[in-house]
C-alpha cells in the first residue's frame, strides 16, 4: 500500500475518546523501545510524524494516525521497563486489554519485538495472549538493520521458536534505517 497522506488525529487514555468512524485499525504493540513509533514514521515516509524517544515509556496513551483516509495505525503504549509508576503502567495494561478485547475496529495488531534479543517473558505472554483471544497478529523484528542478513535468519528462526510461532504466522524482519521489510 502506498501512503499518500497520513495524519496524527488523537491521543486517548479512554476508550470512550476513540474515533467512531468504524475505520479499520492495526495496532502496534512491543515492550518499551522496541521502536513502534520508528516503524510508523517509515511506513509512512514521515520522519517525524509519531514522536520517538531514546527514553523507555514515552508512548503513554493510544495514539491514532490516519492513513490516506481509509485506516488507523495505532501506537500503543510499551510493556516491560518504563521510567513510569507501577501503577501507571498497571493502568496501561488494563487499556490495553480492554481496547484489543473490546475494539471491534482492530483487524490486526503488529508485536513488535527487537531482531536482537530473544523475545522477553512479556513478549512471550503477548503473543500467547492475542493467540488465545484469536486477536489476528503479525510479528514484526524491528532494528534489522544492527545485524548481519545471516545472523538474521538464526534471529528469527529463535524469535519464532520462543514466541511458539505455528507455520500459518508470519514474522518480518524490518529496519526503520534501510527500509527492509516495508
Amino acid at each position: 500500500m502506498r501512503v499518500n497522506e497520513a495524519e496524527f488525529v488523537l491521543s486517548a487514555t479512554d476508550l470512550s475518546a476513540l474515533p467512531s468512524d468504524g475505520l479499520p485499525e492495526i495496532a502496534l504493540a512491543g515492550r518499551s523501545n522496541v521502536g513502534k513509533s520508528s516503524l510508523i514514521n517509515r511506513l509512512t515516509g514521515r520522519k517525524k510524524l509519531a514522536r520517538t524517544s531514546s527514553v523507555p515509556g514515552r508512548t503513554q496513551t493510544l495514539n491514532y494516525y490516519r492513513i490516506n483516509g481509509s485506516m488507523y495505525l495505532v501506537d500503543c503504549p510499551g510493556y516491560g521497563y518504563a521510567k513510569v509508576s507501577r501503577e501507571t503502567r498497571l493502568k496501561w495494561g488494563k487499556l490495553m486489554e480492554r481496547f484489543m478485547l473490546e475494539r471491534s475496529t482492530l483487524n490486526l495488531v503488529l508485536l513488535i519485538v527487537d531482531v536482537r534479543h530473544p523475545p522477553t517473558k512479556d513478549d512471550c505472554a503477548m503473543y500467547e495472549w492475542l493467540a488465545h483471544h484469536r486477536i489476528p497478529r503479525l510479528v514484526v523484528a524491528t532494528k534489522a538493520d544492527k545485524i548481519s542478513r545471516s545472523k538474521q535468519a538464526s534471529q528469527l528462526r529463535l524469535i519464532a521458536e520462543r514466541l511458539g510461532m505455528r507455520g500459518d504466522a508470519a514474522l518480518i524482519p524490518f529496519s526503520a534505517e534501510t527500509g527492509q521489510g516495508v
